[in-house]
């Protein structure tokens, strides 16, 4: 039976297009038993304010002996001022009431460490967008390999047929190796999202999923996968 998945490391209130990669398969696998990095989105991401575009960084260090799974997080003041950054830029946004509580679920959870903050917001967006992916993580497999034959080993143990990667993995990924385990490889194309109305122009892609749904609320996924029908 066909089946679709992809593997990502989890990341901050991921940006719209983390959330198309979902919505393009059957199991999505969150691979944070890997080594941490610095500026990366792991920690971090963007919203848009009134002077342009700011970064939201959990403040974990910069060490980066350690997986992404295995960093702490420090106190909740970050979280106490996270959301009041976040209240202070889209608390005039047409949507910003209706999904407060979203704010409430990603910063009122018991999370001790960044991977179990990032994936439970990232399964509690996907729930608000109508995703029925099914999501696992890593360390649920017994895993030997590293790089691409961990990739490779991971859609062996679960059964994909076919396997959705960023387009930057186009670098270091063999498509014969693929073929040769009978998995198509699929390359994700975030390339046409429309713009809609920001509050704070001029318009950035590249900022968290919050930005969307504050500002298109229920419309949401019509930006980020629903238009692909529209132009068919």
């Amino acid at each position: 039976m066909p089946k679709r998945v992809a593997i990502l490391q989890s990341s901050y209130i991921p940006w719209k297009g983390y959330f198309d990669i979902i919505h393009d398969v059957d199991e999505f696998i969150f691979h944070d038993d890997v080594q941490y990095t610095r500026q990366d989105w792991r920690n971090r991401n963007r919203i848009k304010t009134p002077a342009g575009t700011a970064w939201l960084t959990i403040p974990v260090g910069g060490d980066e002996r350690r997986r992404i799974c295995d960093v702490p997080l420090p106190a909740n003041d970050w979280m106490r001022a996270h959301r009041q950054r976040l209240t202070a830029a889209y608390q005039r946004a047409p949507f910003f009431a209706a999904f407060r509580p979203l704010l409430d679920e990603i910063y009122g959870g018991s999370a001790r460490s960044l991977s179990e903050l990032n994936q439970h917001a990232i399964r509690t967006i996907a729930q608000q967008l109508g995703l029925q992916t099914r999501f696992l993580d890593t360390r649920e497999l017994a895993l030997q390999g590293k790089k691409q034959e961990r990739v490779l080993e991971i859609l062996r143990q679960t059964g994909a047929t076919t396997y959705v990667s960023g387009p930057a993995a186009q670098t270091y990924l063999d498509a014969d190796r693929f073929a040769a385990e009978t998995i198509e490889l699929r390359w994700k194309d975030y390339a046409g999202y429309p713009e809609y109305e920001q509050l704070h122009p001029p318009f950035v892609h590249e900022v968290t999923i919050l930005d969307l749904l504050f500002h298109t609320g229920p419309d949401a996924p019509r930006f980020i996968w629903g238009w692909r029908g529209e132009n068919a």
